[in-house]
């Protein structure tokens, strides 16, 4: 009796020291949480639930063990906006395996005490602001399984000490600012590697070490964009496990290895596009049959494409547009049974297409070739096809009943082919967008049924046989662009489509008449209309818009006259990369001597920075007396927008009524003074290239950045110019920057934003996407006709979209505005560049495209 009674007590005892010990440990877990909460800043309070209240295992983001007592094994914080301090404290929970603080602000460089974690298996700190140099020390994490530091400012070279983490399976470096050469040592260790992403890091520059083909596991290499050059060596014929082969956007020189497909038999995605690659397609690269998608395009491969791509019975994507193949078109790779995409436009190929085609197709392009035959009816069979371009070729013959049957066809462009007949009635294609079937010979009438298409916005019936008059209806949509010169038609054009576009356009035929034709319609052919209505609203708006011009003005003048006290014991700065040196030494550089010039809100200095990097500091008046809180959200918003085409943001200085802007310097200076230069000559290759690239920027702050940005003042002087002639938007989003009050009084005041801001400017109660199109529009036109923005000194228009469309109207006035320092053999380009411009500044909103389109056209155009 007493035994057990003394084995009952020891057992309460053993009990009580189990639970004291499990309650003591879950305590020094959650005061190592609190500590690093505590470091940082988490605007929408994602964190309330870590509080001693609450169950350490239930807290957000937090996941235990099943032992006891518990351990803490992952703290997974991504996509919260949390900012602020790594703490050290993390690296004091002994079992922490996983950290996630992915899709954060976190602005800080790498902190060196990350490498105290050593039980780490997986960490993730991709996009962030993270800065600076990526240390040695993260050998110390011996036993990481995965690393992903994607999309920061890292920067300088690989370290050599990467190579010495042997476990690792994922390493994801990609979106960064590294630089310098791959060091073959460092993929000496790294044996168990199956994915590895260095992508978009452009200022790296290296060939591709030979070392990369002995990681025998490799099934993803991301390598876009890494600044590599020289040969694809030999030994990544080694890869024998690789799926995902990405070397595109690069400087790839030579041939391709012999036997590469033959060796990679399980690649599934080959993108090889964007480089200098030539020789032979690779014949072999279906031989493991599993490939879904292949991408030579943009190179110089020549030679036919072999049949064998016929094997690929996988294959949804092929694209080898703008290289120099030839020869007949393997008819086989029509039938593929899961083929969606072919892209083979500006090549030299031959063939027919056939009458089996695959039924799941989306997309054909294959513009500027040579193909030639009917277009089958069984391309009307299918419902899923969006996108049927194959202009410049040599088809010919009647287009099927059935062509536009597809209920997803959005563009469709048969121009400068040999095809005749009527054309078929569209009822079905409720999302068409483009019809291009200009340079033909069709007859019969316009069909009446395109006034039944909803979105349909681009047409392009010209240089055809059509006889009759236009349809009424067409006056209902809201045309982009309506081009029907050089036809038969006859009778009245409709008023819309007489007042909002060139005359060029209706151009050829002798019998249309209406306002601004030759032919003056007689009391029969006219409708009831009336302009009286339009003359109203068009007086209406200009009154309203002097107006505001007054009151902005007066508003920018007072505030030019307050006094504003320098407050250095007051400034902060943030830099979102290393500049290795403090706000206070930027300010006190503001002299006279450092100012290059004056912008519509303030002076404008160049800085050298002591590692010899130029900055340029932009001063700004913070009128809206932003507190330095919201201020630094608003401005980390501005600087996490990344993109190719946007400037640098590096940081900002702030201090009471003042704010100072860091921009990275580029030295060929802005569109706008390299349009007036008599030593800078841009040819018509570089412009379009810059007006893609800015168009490509815009479509990311208005469609892919979260939240979508409007830059609200662009223009040439805003757009920026590399060493390469690569556009480098500026200036965007300055409204949330210096208030809406102070924005609008300082472009009020700028004597050429009349000409930049479209004309709804002041009638509309908010600004739009369609408003950063209309400037788009200008520089487009500035770029096209070399005439600056607006010229004070000329005595026919000093705005430039006024004195277009007054040339334009006149007999072959379409020419006479090209800008004559440009080669006549881009004269066909620039044309449709300048149709597009006269989109993007029409004066009704709704008749603008969405800039997505205007980066799909400006696409083709560079690409032919």
């Amino acid at each position: 009796m007493v035994m057990a009674s003394n084995f009952l007590l020891f057992f309460l005892l053993l009990s009580l020291l189990s639970t004291s010990s499990s309650s003591s440990s879950s305590s020094s877990d959650k005061d190592l949480l609190l500590t690093f909460k505590s470091s940082l800043t988490d605007p929408i309070s994602s964190l309330s639930s870590w509080s001693h209240s609450t169950p350490l295992c239930n807290w957000l983001g937090v996941s235990c063990s099943k032992l006891s007592p518990p351990t803490i094994f992952s703290v997974d914080l991504q996509s919260l906006k949390l900012s602020g301090d790594i703490s050290p404290s993390l690296c004091q929970l002994s079992s922490l395996s996983h950290l996630n603080l992915a899709h954060n602000l976190f602005n800080n460089s790498i902190p060196l005490h990350l490498s105290q974690c050593t039980s780490l298996l997986y960490l993730n700190l991709s996009n962030n602001l993270l800065w600076g140099t990526l240390p040695d020390q993260i050998s110390q994490l011996s036993s990481l399984t995965a690393l992903d530091l994607s999309n920061n400012h890292i920067e300088g070279q690989l370290p050599l000490a990467l190579g010495s983490l042997g476990s690792l399976q994922v390493l994801n470096l990609g979106t960064n600012v590294f630089s310098g050469t791959l060091h073959p040592s460092l993929f000496n260790n790294l044996s168990g590697l199956v994915q590895l992403d260095l992508s978009q890091n452009p200022s790296m520059s290296s060939v591709l070490p030979d070392e990369i083909g002995s990681l025998k596991k490799l099934k993803w290499l991301l390598m876009q964009s890494s600044g590599l050059y020289g040969n694809i060596p030999d030994s990544l014929l080694g890869l024998d496990q690789i799926e995902v082969l990405d070397l595109s956007q690069n400087n790839l020189t030579g041939k391709l290895p012999p036997g590469f497909g033959l060796e990679l038999g399980k690649l599934v995605s080959l993108d090889l596009s964007q480089n200098k690659l030539s020789g032979p397609f690779p014949g072999d690269v279906c031989y493991g049959k599993a490939l879904v998608e292949v991408s030579l395009s943009q190179n110089f491969f020549a030679g036919s494409v072999p049949k064998a791509i016929e094997q690929c019975l996988s294959l949804e994507r092929f694209e080898v547009h703008s290289n120099e193949f030839s020869g007949e078109f393997p008819s086989g790779l029509w039938s593929l049974p899961k083929v969606r995409v072919i892209r083979a436009e500006n090549n030299q190929f031959s063939g027919e297409i056939p009458e089996s085609v695959a039924v799941p197709l989306e997309q054909v392009q294959i513009d500027n070739n040579s193909f030639s035959g009917k277009i089958p009816l069984a391309l009307g069979k299918i419902n899923t096809m969006y996108r049927f371009s194959a202009s410049r070729n040599g088809l010919y013959g009647n287009l099927p009943d059935n062509i536009f049957d597809s209920p997803a066809l959005s563009i469709i462009n048969l121009s400068r082919n040999s095809l005749s007949g009527s054309i078929p009635e569209l009822k079905n294609c409720k999302r068409l967008v483009s019809l291009s079937l200009a340079g033909n010979s069709f007859t019969g009438n316009i069909p009446s049924s395109l006034a039944e298409l909803p979105v349909l916005t681009y047409i392009d019936l010209s240089s055809n046989n059509l006889s009759g008059e236009i349809p009424q209806g067409l006056q209902n949509l809201k045309l982009a662009l309506f081009n029907v010169s050089f036809n038969q038609l006859s009778g009245l054009v409709p008023a819309s489509l007489t007042a909002g576009f060139p005359a060029s356009f209706l151009q050829g035929n002798p019998d249309l008449c209406g306002p601004g034709l030759p032919k003056q319609c007689n009391d029969r052919e006219k409708g009831p209309r009336s302009r009286t209505k339009g003359l109203i609203i068009a007086l209406a708006t200009i009154a309203f818009a002097v107006a505001f011009i007054l009151l902005a003005f007066g508003i920018f003048v007072a505030y030019r006259l307050y006094q504003r006290k320098s407050c250095s014991s007051c400034l902060k700065s943030v830099f979102f990369y290393p500049l290795k040196i403090t706000g206070d030494e930027l300010m006190m550089s503001l002299d006279e001597k450092s100012n290059i010039g004056r912008g519509p809100f303030g002076k404008v200095h160049l800085f050298q920075l002591p590692n010899g990097q130029f900055v340029v500091l932009k001063r700004l008046v913070n009128s809206q007396s932003l507190s330095y809180k919201k201020l630094k959200g608003e401005i980390k918003t501005l600087a996490k927008a990344r993109h190719k085409s946007l400037a640098k943001l590096l940081g900002f200085c702030y201090s009471e009524g003042e704010i100072l802007l860091i921009y990275e310097y580029y030295h060929k200076g802005s569109l706008g003074d390299a349009l007036s230069s008599s030593i800078i000559k841009l040819n018509w290759k570089v412009r379009c290239q810059i007006a893609l690239g800015t168009a490509r920027g815009l479509a990311y702050l208005h469609k892919d950045y979260v939240p979508s940005l409007l830059h609200r003042n662009l223009k040439s002087n805003n757009i920026l110019l590399d060493e390469d002639f690569e556009p480098k938007v500026t200036d965007i989003g300055l409204d949330r920057v210096v208030g809406e009050t102070s924005f609008q009084s300082s472009i009020a005041s700028e004597l050429n934003s009349c000409c930049i801001i479209a004309p709804e400017h002041g009638c509309s109660e908010k600004a739009t996407e369609q408003m950063d199109v209309y400037s788009f529009g200008v520089v487009l036109l500035e770029l096209i006709t070399g005439r600056k923005a607006e010229q004070q000194e000329s005595s026919e228009a000093p705005d430039v979209v006024k004195w277009v469309r007054r040339k334009i109207n006149m007999t072959n006035g379409s020419l006479q505005v090209l800008d004559a320092k440009i080669s006549a053999s881009s004269q066909e380009e620039m044309l449709q560049a300048l149709e597009l411009a006269l989109r993007c500044t029409s004066l009704m909103p709704e008749n603008r495209p969405m800039i997505e389109e205007v980066v799909r056209l400006l696409e083709a155009l560079n690409s032919s």
